[in-house]
């Protein structure tokens, strides 16, 4: 990951943890560390966060980052998105509130460490090979099939994790959230 990228990872990362709040880096970061590595522009992380959380995360982060509490309030409310803003270097980190269906507590329960540091070492807590598979597999669907970016980080993923993978999860999630197609076809353009 690019330096500062990863500097403002860990800071929320470690914030969240401070807090309690249960979270893992998702999109397009959690695969490039489970596939092939790509740059980005931000940062994105599902989070189980509550009404209780947004104090401390504001005074925590108040110094480093642009933390909208009424937007955050809004995101828990609505298990929509809120914003985190770091004022040097404008790098957005993207934090999607877990919403209550299955698939999305999954990826929470399935989540795993994932060095993002060394010199130190450092890790994060990151969403497993197979739900990042599925949750773009889904953004594809739902983008209307057309973002080659998100169909190489699903092959990236595929080819990677060739044998490590859970398939029988992977095929009953993909049916689960009607993506069953795009799983085959990603399966047979991977190998």
């Amino acid at each position: 990951m690019q330096g500062e990228a990863t500097r403002i990872t860990l800071l929320v990362t470690q914030t969240l943890e401070n807090i309690n709040i249960l979270y893992a880096v998702g999109g397009s970061l959690a695969s490039s560390l489970h596939g092939i590595m790509r740059s980005t522009l931000d940062v994105d992380i599902v989070a189980d966060m509550k009404l209780e959380h947004i104090q401390p995360l504001v005074a925590a982060l108040s110094k480093e980052f642009y933390a909208d509490d009424e937007m955050m309030k809004d995101a828990i409310e609505h298990h929509g998105s809120f914003n985190l803003i770091h004022y040097e270097t404008a790098f957005k980190v993207d934090v999607f509130i877990c919403k209550l269906r299955t698939f999305d507590q999954m990826q929470l329960a399935r989540r795993r460490t994932s060095v993002i540091a060394t010199d130190p070492e450092q890790s994060v807590y990151v969403v497993s090979p197979e739900d990042i598979v599925l949750a773009k597999l889904e953004w594809y669907r739902m983008g209307g099939e057309v973002s080659d970016r998100q169909w190489r980080d699903i092959l990236g993923v595929l080819k990677t994790q060739a044998g490590e993978l859970e398939l029988d999860y992977l095929q009953k999630w993909a049916r689960e959230l009607s993506v069953a197609d795009l799983l085959e076809r990603a399966l047979k353009e991977a190998k």
